[in-house]
């Protein structure tokens, strides 16, 4: 069931994506006057198509990992005379940009829709409060104490821990200082601290900025009562049930959640004997918690489950919610900040200030798009706002093959005032593939690595 609902939430959101990618080209093709042929989503034999009144084919493949638009073209293969009015390539250089364009600016578009519709019908957002200042940290030496709140970073104010983490996300592999203005929890008094980075977490596999600078996000004290029980995990195998409360372990006495984290990671592929009080009755089982290897080669002990929720203080949860009109402000704010962190990134990327590792593929798309699906319709649609920009994003990158790529050929061809020779645009083209599939490879790697 598991695997089968990471399928379905992988084919939901890339059958989102790439159809509105799609018909982006599509929908300003038409309006351009160009004959568009086909319309596809996915790849491969179609498993269902249908034809309109201009005899355009819609197809449904069975690959869903991409899709295309096939328009009136001379370069591939004869054009009646009376058609050649409406093929792509004698259409002016301008027209071939905006249909080119158009794809990326519906991922965008996409992004726009899917921020407008959170900031109108309201999120919930944790206040920045540290919890914890790590003894020796840079976050230490700077100052910094538990429960004060984060108010701006680098001068942009910050209202959530999100907020904070994107901000921090923005300078890895920078050099120089993160100046940090926080209160104290009850608002009397502000103070700015200057935390000094030398190519801050550069080459780091999954960069964790907040660890980084040695501080923890507040939360609130939790019993250690089962709150989510995740199919196939050892806690399920066990016997585990939501609502159990965690009384001992191997005759040691659990005293909160995080204390029953330490003693379940501590013990990968090892049997423990629990005590456990199930609707006001003690009773116990045993449980032996899965080996689960991190990022960094450790191995700890994992048993697929989740604490009942604590109780935040008052004002710690904060809600954002905007009006219609607001609303699109805010979302077209939120895209374009997006827009440039990706960027961003990128760049940092190719000089390697931030390691390939860090490159997701389908896998991975697939097992974040299951996990926002299980968190339920806000979850979900933060991360399809933030894969459509990221498609965006590299669909304009200058690689032939890509969007950008095209477009780099059309913008040399306006300013020239003649087209690309031939066969420069077919070495771009196979130049342009090998480095994509390149890509592709590296990603899939880091996939395969991760599992």
């Amino acid at each position: 069931m598991g695997v089968l609902h990471t399928v379905l939430a992988l084919i939901v959101t890339l059958g989102i994506l790439v159809t509105v990618h799609e018909y982006g080209h599509f929908w300003v093709a038409r309006r351009c006057g160009v004959k568009v042929l086909k319309f596809s989503v996915g790849f491969g034999k179609p498993l269902y198509r249908w034809f309109d009144k201009t005899g355009t084919e819609y197809a449904i493949a069975w690959i869903p990992l991409g899709g295309y638009v096939s328009m009136l073209d001379e370069r591939e293969g004869n054009v009646p005379e009376e058609e050649r009015p409406y093929a792509f390539n004698q259409q002016s250089v301008w027209k071939r940009i905006a249909i080119v364009a158009a794809g990326p600016v519906a991922n965008f578009i996409l992004a726009i829709l899917a921020y407008w519709v959170l900031f109108f019908s309201g999120t919930s957002a944790l206040a920045p409060v540290v919890g914890a200042v790590q003894p020796d940290s840079p976050a230490y030496e700077a100052g910094m104490q538990p429960e004060s709140e984060l108010i701006s970073i680098d001068g942009e104010d910050v209202f959530s821990w999100q907020d904070a983490g994107m901000q921090l996300l923005s300078r890895v592999g920078d050099t120089g200082q993160i100046r940090i203005v926080t209160q104290d929890w009850q608002g009397y008094r502000q103070q700015e601290h200057t935390v000094s980075v030398d190519r801050w977490l550069a080459g780091t596999k999954e960069p964790n900025p907040l660890a980084a600078i040695g501080i923890t996000p507040f939360s609130p004290h939790l019993e250690p009562v089962i709150g989510r029980v995740l199919p196939d995990g050892a806690a399920q195998k066990a016997g585990l049930k939501v609502g159990d409360r965690i009384v001992t372990a191997d005759g040691e006495p659990v005293v909160d959640w995080m204390h029953w984290v330490t003693l379940v990671q501590s013990s990968p592929d090892q049997q423990m004997t629990l005590e456990i009080e199930r609707q006001s009755r003690l009773d116990s089982l045993s449980i032996t918690p899965a080996l689960h290897r991190l990022d960094d080669g450790r191995e700890i002990g994992y048993i697929g489950a989740a604490a009942q929720p604590g109780q935040w203080p008052e004002g710690m949860v904060r809600e954002v919610r905007y009006g219609v009109l607001e609303s699109v402000s805010h979302a077209v704010t939120k895209t374009a900040d997006m827009i440039a962190l990706t960027l961003d990134s990128i760049g940092k990327m190719v000089v390697g200030l931030i390691s390939v590792e860090n490159l997701s593929g389908p896998i991975t798309i697939a097992q974040v798009a299951s996990d926002s699906a299980k968190g339920g319709f806000e979850s979900f649609l933060t991360f399809l706002a933030y894969i459509s920009i990221s498609l965006g994003v590299l669909n304009l990158l200058p690689i032939p093959v890509l969007d950008g790529g095209h477009l780099m050929f059309y913008l040399v061809e306006a300013i020239t005032r003649r087209p690309v020779p031939e066969k420069a645009q077919q070495f771009g083209l196979r130049l342009g593939m090998m480095l994509l599939g390149g890509l592709m490879i590296i990603a899939f790697y880091n996939d395969l690595m991760r599992l």
